[in-house]
């Protein structure tokens, strides 16, 4: 698992992109949830027990490094997992724009018109832009940005962990995503 990781972080915005050119959509495991998140961030506390908390409700996440198994591939399974969603919970963290798979996923399930529910972990929706944007391609930057202000106009969920317990975002967020499965 740790070795396909460290591989996806050293694949280039070029590379990934090529690969989907060669694209042929594998029969993907239908998901309620894609859960879109900075793992760096959020990988151990908001993402993974939200996850937690859907799988005991009898919904069907998907949570990459939990739904991914050896051998499958990446690109492939969370690209069909975000078309065949129903909703996607984007996790907004300090370190989120910083990643390519992260604007991208953002993108794909806003393009895709997928029920959006965003939620600002300790980062306020102002300062959420991105701040190197010498590794994408303008048109990349333009798709990127786009999807962030998009985000930034859904209802949002707000997170600051000085004031509030995981345990009650976690409630607030699994009871935002019952609501808007049943709509």
């Amino acid at each position: 698992m740790m070795n396909r990781m460290s591989a996806v972080a050293n694949i280039t915005p070029r590379q990934f992109l090529a690969h989907l050119g060669n694209n042929h959509m594998p029969i993907v495991k239908p998901c309620d949830v894609f859960i879109n998140h900075r793992g760096v961030d959020t990988k151990k506390t908001v993402a993974a027990l939200l996850y937690d908390r859907l799988v005991r409700m009898n919904l069907r996440p998907f949570l990459d490094y939990k739904n991914l198994k050896p051998g499958e591939k990446l690109f492939d399974e969370i690209h069909g997992a975000i078309r065949h969603c129903k909703v996607g919970v984007a996790v907004f963290s300090p370190r989120y724009c910083e990643s390519y798979f992260c604007l991208h996923e953002l993108a794909m399930i806003i393009e895709s018109n997928k029920k959006l529910i965003p939620i600002f972990c300790d980062i306020k929706p102002s300062e959420l832009r991105i701040e190197d944007s010498n590794d994408y391609e303008i048109d990349e930057l333009r798709r990127f940005n786009w999807a962030l202000q998009q985000a930034k106009q859904f209802e949002c969920l707000k997170f600051n962990s000085f004031k509030e317990t995981l345990p009650e975002v976690v409630t607030k967020i699994s009871n935002v995503v019952i609501r808007n499965l049943a709509n």
